[in-house]
């Protein structure tokens, strides 16, 4: 396919609805070049078969791999969009799966060019693995038929193109340059650009349209995709690739003038309820992201007043078995929501909770509540809280009908809920009440964020060096995702993932013993996902310490030096089912430090110190005692 915008006609009109041009409609053309570029994918894979067969050179069977896998970048954009399944068996993480609901708990083997990846480098397989080799390009060229039968029923319409066009571009931001699909071959520059190149020759059949309509912001485009395709064809060093660079100069660039093209062709942003909204123009606007995407419900909108009212209930210790104890005990506004504990003192000062407590900023952009992701949705979050015994030892339904005796509570709740005063409080409207609330608490506007869109001024030299180090040596960046900085995947932002980091059960870089918690096995009952934990946000890092589940490092520079050993494993424990590679990163002494003033960079604490309510609802006088709480509990 050309790289030009040029040579590609389409109607006047930007809907699928239009009559074809002799190319056919815009849409159409797409599909057409996206079953050739399949068809070439089979053919580079085909080559790569041969020169294993033919036991060729180890440098030209590398070639040969790294061309497959730029040919797949070419298909990437549409097999991802629509044919999610098959993308990921044909480019997903080469480690190996458990089915939650599998009652034998079997390992579905990884298969795809990312398990190629590990054949050919960092070293090449020896002849006895062989078959295996082959095995795993006949998976893949399986795949790849599959593909070409989903491509035959395909019909995408306009405001889809666009989307999978920026969605590909914020693939290549946060997956591509970050090496989480080539975590071992040298290919994140040349894989990005082939992806860009994609991306342009997908929007080419608009080209006329919109040179007719905003002719500068053509220029603009074209401009933008080829001064980006030249940067990484310059980047020729993964150890020196500027990535921090590239996000700023060109890729945020490039996906706002993608979504000002589709908006000065009058294509319309599909309706849909998703974690990134189908209108975000960059990754990086405090409002990308929606709130309401993970609720059980996301067709009812939390309210103002909800809001409000669930941070009532938040600082209320009315909430707690004793009366004495918050939400806001345990995760404090000025601390991140966190409270600084190794482990959080449990109820009624009875030696301390299971876990450390974690920031509440950002939660709602997760798939999974609670270090080993056992429920889904705020709501559930909540109440199990409330219901813990070493937590807050209440009841939601007694807490509904405690409420229910405060006058000022009744008419709270009918002004959330759209009930009359006189009405009892509802255990579920105490939920989706505190959830509201939870919604609220996005925190996105970091010295980072401002960096990329575009205030130089806001990231120092030091952090600007992080950021590099984070996105590129240190391997940050592939489980913790831009621009979350936590495990929920993008650019679908639809999966949270949890990993074996191999935890000790105290700092040390040479401990004696893993951490008995069991973690994600520990809900599911699956062995291969014991110590297993959802990857946290690392926004506001730097006010949340101590780290990790069990609180075990105290400062980013423990972390840091964990991180930098390999994990675990690294250091000595024996974790077999240990999803951090246990490889050593050789971090240097400025590097960490440059780490560190990074990580310092992701806070934000724009109005936490204005979270908590002055007063809380009063109570009749036969509950007078309650009316002596304290705003945020004890503790």
């Amino acid at each position: 396919m050309a790289l030009s915008w040029m040579g590609c006609q389409r109607s006047s009109s930007p809907t699928n609805s239009s009559p074809a041009t002799p190319g056919g409609s815009p849409a159409e053309q797409v599909l057409q070049q996206y079953q050739q570029d399949l068809t070439r994918l089979d053919s580079a894979v085909a080559l790569l078969q041969r020169t294993v067969a033919q036991r060729q050179p180890v440098a030209r069977q590398r070639q040969a791999f790294l061309a497959a896998r730029r040919a797949w970048k070419r298909t990437e954009l549409l097999a991802e969009y629509y044919s999610p399944s098959t993308a990921k068996l044909l480019n997903g993480p080469a480690l190996g799966e458990v089915e939650e609901f599998d009652q034998q708990q079997r390992i579905h083997e990884p298969e795809g060019l990312q398990v190629l990846e590990t054949y050919f480098y960092p070293e090449p397989y020896s002849p006895a693995q062989q078959e295996k080799v082959l095995e795993q390009l006949a998976f893949v060229r399986s795949s790849l038929l599959s593909l070409h039968h989903a491509a035959e029923t395909l019909s995408p319409t306009d405001s889809h193109l666009f989307d999978a066009a920026r969605l590909e571009v914020f693939r290549v931001m946060t997956l591509g340059v970050s090496g989480f699909d080539t975590p071992a071959s040298p290919g994140a520059a040349p894989e990005a650009a082939e992806a860009l190149a994609s991306v342009q020759a997908t929007l080419a059949p608009y080209r006329p349209q919109l040179l007719v309509r905003q002719p500068g912001l053509a220029a603009r485009l074209d401009s933008t995709f080829r001064a980006a395709r030249s940067f990484l064809g310059h980047q020729r060093d993964a150890a020196r690739f500027d990535r921090l660079r590239f996000l700023v100069a060109y890729a945020n660039p490039l996906s706002q003038q993608l979504w000002a093209a589709q908006q000065a062709l009058g294509i319309p942003a599909f309706k849909e309820v998703r974690a990134l909204r189908p209108d975000a123009a960059t990754l990086f606007r405090a409002d990308a992201f929606d709130a309401t995407a993970f609720a059980a419900n996301t067709s009812v909108r939390s309210t103002p007043q909800q809001v409000l009212l669930g941070q009532q209930l938040f600082f209320d210790p009315v909430l707690s078995g004793n009366g004495s104890r918050s939400c806001a005990s345990c995760h404090q506004p000025t601390r991140a929501f966190t409270d600084n504990q190794v482990k959080s003192v449990a109820f009624e000062g009875r030696g301390v909770v299971a876990r450390n407590a974690p920031t509440l900023l950002n939660a709602a952009l997760q798939r999974t509540q609670f270090h080993d992701g056992r429920v889904s949705f705020l709501e559930d979050q909540a109440a199990a809280v409330v219901a813990n015994p070493t937590e807050m030892h209440g009841s939601l339904a007694a807490a509904a009908r405690l409420l229910t005796r405060s006058l000022a509570y009744r008419t709270a709740f009918a002004e959330a809920f759209a009930t009359k005063p006189s009405s009892a409080v509802q255990e579920e409207q105490v939920k989706t009440a505190l959830a509201a609330y939870l919604r609220s608490l996005i925190s996105l506007n970091a010295p980072f964020d401002k960096y990329i869109r575009g205030e130089p001024e806001a990231l120092g030299a030091s952090a600007r060096r992080g950021a590099n180090v984070f996105l590129g040596k240190a391997k940050c960046a592939t489980c913790h995702f831009l621009p979350l900085f936590n495990g929920t995947v993008p650019p679908s932002f639809e999966r949270t993932e949890a990993e074996v980091l191999g935890t000790p059960a105290q700092a040390s870089l040479h401990p004696r013993t893993l951490d008995e918690d069991l973690g994600r096995g520990g809900a599911t009952g699956i062995r291969w996902q014991e110590h297993a934990f959802k990857t946290p946000t690392l926004r506001n890092v730097a006010l949340t310490a101590p780290y990790m589940h069990n609180g075990a490092y105290r400062t980013l520079e423990e972390v840091i030096d964990f991180y930098d050993q390999g994990g675990g494993a690294g250091l000595g424990l024996a974790v077999p089912n240990q999803t951090l590679p246990a490889d050593k990163l050789h971090l240097t002494a400025q590097e960490k430090h440059d780490l560190v003033a990074f990580l310092r960079a992701l806070t934000d604490t724009t109005g936490l110190g204005h979270s908590a309510p002055r007063t809380l609802p009063q109570f009749p006088s036969e509950l007078a005692r309650l009316n002596r709480r304290k705003v945020g509990g004890q503790y």
